[in-house]
């Protein structure tokens, strides 16, 4: 019975972990074969994890109890979604039932990393696969863009040609994936951490030594946020490095100057030597001449703005104001939007680029809210776990989860990686993560 028990719950961790390396292949599983696909495998996943408890007399997982409530607030926005598609409270009555398909699914995948990775052995292979991922999809992206072939996975690139995408369709999306994956690597750089004094020595061991290979990872990672000329993603990465790595060395008085050189080497190595070859000039130029107005002089328009986002949102926001409560409907932004725009927006708009407001637009404030309070509540697990002094693995984790949330969050600000499937289902595991840092077992319990 236990060895049946033990092979089942070994082909659920890597049925996961496989789930979460496909995700981002088939263009980010923004097609709906691909998000079906993924929501009938977490679910049969999730069925799986269901029998392994039913066959266990006790659980010994300590983030169960403080997962329900998390897990209580997305179930509550599903059901909202149910209810917007049986009320007829929806614009879109087939995107509603789709997303509300996908967010069953987010939610089975929140329950599998919970219930599986729960010793510390497991969440270092968890943080680790999703590193290698990220690493993958940076290394094809970058060497598609310099060599000129220019290929998603199955079909010739169409679009953001000469900036690197990976399999992903749009350059911001293969960015938010990669500000997410960046962030549980450094997370993991600093849990990896064995205390000891610092010395030079140690310095030379973690640029050559065996952690080397992540921070190998972290820079070809770096380089392809970089070659992505996404200027939010970019943006994002760097100002969530910033104030969690501040706040992590501020909280860290024992070993200041230690964390502080280990994060002082990830921008200089990373940014300013590394990512100089690879375009960051050109990110920078890109930076300096954004133009979200119009320049005016005399009344003359002497500089057109070259960013329409602005417009989107102003349309948007009226749109909201119409049903600010109920919502559109989930998923049905693109077939009610169209009748706000005046005659100078030209185009076809299925997203705000605006998290926020999408999800304002779409779920209304009564579905937006436990979706707010989920994200929440995860962070201040993660920030609970930075703050956890006896342990460098759980405050390393902490960092890298903190840091991880708080660059998507920045980042929705103006793009829509929340409504891609598979950095919307990563963004779900890496707060499930967030937990299990603050409540995983450091060794397996044995039955």
């Amino acid at each position: 019975m236990r060895q049946t028990r033990s092979l089942l719950e070994n082909s659920l961790i890597f049925g996961t972990l496989a789930l979460l390396v496909w995700l981002p292949l088939p263009m980010g599983s923004n097609r709906v074969w691909a998000g079906a696909l993924f929501c009938l495998v977490a679910a049969a996943l999730t069925i799986g994890w269901g029998l392994l408890q039913l066959q266990k007399h006790e659980s010994h997982n300590r983030a169960l109890k403080p997962a329900l409530p998390l897990l209580g607030l997305l179930l509550l926005t599903q059901l909202w979604v149910l209810l917007q598609w049986l009320l007829g409270l929806t614009t879109d009555v087939g995107r509603t039932l789709y997303y509300l398909m996908l967010g069953l699914g987010y939610s089975c995948l929140f329950i599998l990393v919970v219930g599986l990775f729960h010793t510390r052995r497991r969440l270092t292979l968890l943080v680790s696969v999703l590193v290698i991922s990220a690493t993958l999809q940076a290394f094809y992206g970058t060497f598609m863009t310099l060599s000129g072939i220019e290929w998603l996975l199955f079909e010739p690139k169409v679009h953001n040609r000469g900036v690197v995408t990976g399999t992903f369709v749009n350059r911001n999306h293969l960015a938010g994936y990669m500000v997410m994956a960046l962030g549980c690597g450094i997370g993991l750089l600093m849990a990896l951490r064995d205390g000891s004094p610092l010395r030079w020595r140690s310095l030379l061991d973690m640029l050559m030594g065996p952690k080397a290979r992540l921070r190998l990872a972290l820079v070809i990672m770096v380089i392809a946020l970089v070659m992505t000329r996404s200027r939010m993603g970019n943006t994002a990465f760097f100002a969530a490095l910033l104030i969690i790595g501040g706040l992590f060395i501020l909280l860290n008085k024992e070993h200041r100057l230690r964390n502080g050189l280990i994060l002082a080497s990830l921008i200089v190595i990373d940014v300013l030597v590394i990512s100089q070859f690879f375009g960051l000039e050109q990110l920078k130029d890109r930076l300096v001449t954004t133009q979200i107005e119009d320049r005016i002089e005399d009344g003359v328009v002497v500089q057109q703005k070259n960013v329409v986002r602005t417009d989107v949102f102003a349309y948007a926001l009226q749109q909201l104001e119409d049903r600010p409560l109920t919502g559109f409907g989930a998923g049905a932004f693109e077939s009610s939007f169209q009748q706000y725009p005046g005659p100078e927006l030209r185009g076809h708009y299925d997203h705000t680029h605006n998290d926020y407001l999408q999800f304002l637009i779409e779920y209304g404030l009564i579905g937006t809210l436990p979706l707010a309070a989920f994200v929440l509540l995860a962070l201040n697990h993660a920030l609970r776990a930075l703050w956890h002094r006896q342990s460098w693995y759980r405050s390393g984790l902490g960092f890298g989860v903190s840091m991880a949330l708080l660059g998507l969050l920045i980042h929705s600000f103006a793009d829509f990686n929340l409504q891609i499937p598979a950095n919307a289902a990563t963004f779900v595991v890496i707060c499930a993560i967030g937990l299990q840092a603050r409540y995983h077992r450091k060794t397996k319990h044995r039955n």
